[in-house]
């Protein structure tokens, strides 16, 4: 059974940092594209960075990011530990929302959610200004 496991939210203030992990079980998610998607209330589930497969090395891999993201948000992945991580700095308030990692078998950095895959159960972020 394919299972993503997020970790690492919480509450942080305005210009404060976090490290999202996503781990991943159940398979190896060699050739598979790892991404962050995150939803506020009452808004719908929105694209935030994603990460390809990076071949046989264990770090690397073509990146994407949210342009209300860039130069704050790094994606990474360990794939000897089927890991991607999530570094947020800079935090606004805007940031608050639940977080998402998934997985898309297909290896494409798309921002359509229903091209993914697989999806972890989601942690909360709220940054309080």
């Amino acid at each position: 059974q394919v299972q993503l496991v997020e970790s690492g939210g919480g509450l942080v203030q305005a210009g404060g940092s976090l490290r999202l992990s996503c781990a991943g079980s159940g398979r190896s998610f060699s050739g598979y594209a790892m991404g962050w998607f995150r939803q506020a209330p009452g808004k719908e589930r929105e694209f935030v960075a994603a990460i390809s497969w990076s071949g046989g090395s264990t770090y690397g891999g073509r990146t994407s990011y949210a342009d209300s993201v860039k130069g704050r948000f790094t994606v990474s992945r360990d794939n000897a530990k089927n890991t991607m991580y999530l570094q947020m700095n800079s935090l606004k308030p805007e940031d608050t929302a639940v977080y998402y990692c998934a997985a898309n078998r297909g290896g494409a950095l798309t921002p359509r959610a229903n091209s993914w895959d697989y999806w972890g159960q989601g942690t909360q972020v709220t940054v309080s200004s």
